[in-house]
């Protein structure tokens, strides 16, 4: 175990080298990153990230989808430990989404290479090839789903990109064979800590740089759509109008607020609305819109879903209108091991890093290799909560401290 005197060094200069290199494949702008899976920036931040891997004398190899796996071997045939994140970029996002992970994970095994030496467990740092759908929007976690033998032989033709191709077409542009994706699938791994932006506003509210992750939200996507009438704005009364717009606007209001009213961390966002025929003098037709809702406790998904759909069928019912959905995306709560939670706060106060613990309300990678490894997450403070965006920011002190949280962590789970 580590002493509690015991601090690790991270050189800042190293992480913002490192951070700012890796940012220069796909910039955009000044602060700007546009780096889709598969593409040539892609390419390019791969090799970087491979030859880092090297530099800091760990044995690189890339897998059947292009993750880029970086290994301290350790001095036991004991199942890895492994850190990191996506190297895949919105369109433009910022430098520090996922990016910052795969970089954080490297330079923590850098790190605990150079001051404890061979661990006992081997360690180490993954670049994920794909998390953002940001090119492929079925692609649904290429990279982690691939190690966990989550792709199934068809898929690689029935992901498709917004321009067409289908993400097989992809991967032999950079010459990769989806014939061989059964090869990435990994047995040997113990534990996957992944470090990310917080992508949120709570850890800035609270005055702190680092957060112990201690479940994954559960998401469900629909795809939904309400029917009436079409008739006439002005010769139709309101009384005998079946519109699918008004029942739509009771719908929008009252899923927001039944997520507002049930708290924190339950969130709804209704993000896309389609109406047609779409003109000023109509009655519409039908209301098509995309609704997000979120929930880490099971029970309480649960609840939110039904609730949110059973208020979808009153209204319809109420109204005159039809209703029906599909359920697009539907990934359930992920919550951290224990132990690994608690290795994590110990090692966080060990370090003298003010942490709080909370769950987190986007998805990760880390939800997928929960199907194989014991997982945990930590949060870095975003300034204003951004992400998704070019303005993403995270103070270089921030992430040198979440970067010594995790260089304690796998060091207590590795050495």
């Amino acid at each position: 175990m580590i002493n509690s005197a015991k601090t690790i060094e991270i050189d800042p200069a190293f992480v913002e080298k490192t951070i700012f290199e890796l940012a220069s494949y796909g910039a955009v702008g000044e602060t700007g990153v546009s780096r889709t899976v598969y593409s040539p920036e892609w390419v390019g931040a791969t090799d970087y990230y491979s030859r880092s891997c090297a530099e800091a004398g760990l044995d690189v190899h890339r897998d059947a989808v292009g993750n880029v796996w970086g290994r301290l071997r350790g001095a036991t045939d004991e199942k890895a430990v492994v850190s990191g994140s996506h190297i895949d970029s919105q369109t433009p996002g910022g430098r520090y989404d996922g990016a910052l992970g795969a970089v954080a994970a490297l330079i923590a095994v850098r790190a605990l290479k150079q001051q404890f030496g061979t661990p006992r467990r081997s360690l180490e740092a993954v670049a994920f090839c794909e998390e953002e759908s940001s090119r492929f929007p079925n692609a649904n976690y290429w990279g982690s789903r691939a190690v966990t033998g989550r792709i199934a032989p068809g898929d690689p033709e029935r992901v498709i990109g917004f321009s067409g191709e289908t993400i097989a077409e992809a991967m032999r542009s950079v010459g990769l064979d989806p014939e061989c994706i059964p090869e990435a699938r990994r047995s040997d791994i113990d534990s996957f800590v992944e470090l990310h932006i917080e992508q949120g506003p709570i850890l800035e509210q609270a005055g702190l740089p680092v957060a112990v992750v201690d479940a994954i939200t559960g998401i469900r996507h629909y795809s939904a759509e309400l029917a009436g009438v079409q008739n006439h704005a002005g010769a139709f009364p309101m009384d005998i109008r079946h519109d699918p717009l008004a029942g739509f606007a009771e719908i929008a209001s009252g899923l927001i607020n039944t997520a507002h009213r049930l708290g924190r961390p339950a969130v709804t966002t209704v993000g896309r609305v389609l109406v047609e025929p779409n003109f000023p003098g109509i009655i519409p037709a039908k209301v098509g819109f995309t609704i997000d809702a979120r929930h880490p406790d099971a029970a309480a998904r649960n609840r939110l879903y039904e609730m949110h759909e059973g208020l979808m069928r009153e209204v319809a019912g109420r109204r005159g209108l039809s209703v029906d959905w599909r359920v697009m995306i539907d990934h359930q709560p992920s919550p951290s091991d224990p132990e690994i939670v608690a290795t994590l706060q110990r090692v966080a106060a060990e370090q003298g890093v003010p942490f709080l613990t909370m769950a987190s309300g986007a998805g990760h990678d880390c939800q997928q290799m929960a199907a194989i490894a014991r997982t945990a997450m930590i949060f870095v403070r975003s300034k204003d909560g951004r992400s998704h965006t070019p303005e993403e920011f995270s103070s270089l002190e921030d992430i040198v401290a979440g970067i010594r949280v995790l260089a304690a962590g796998l060091h207590a789970l590795a050495y």
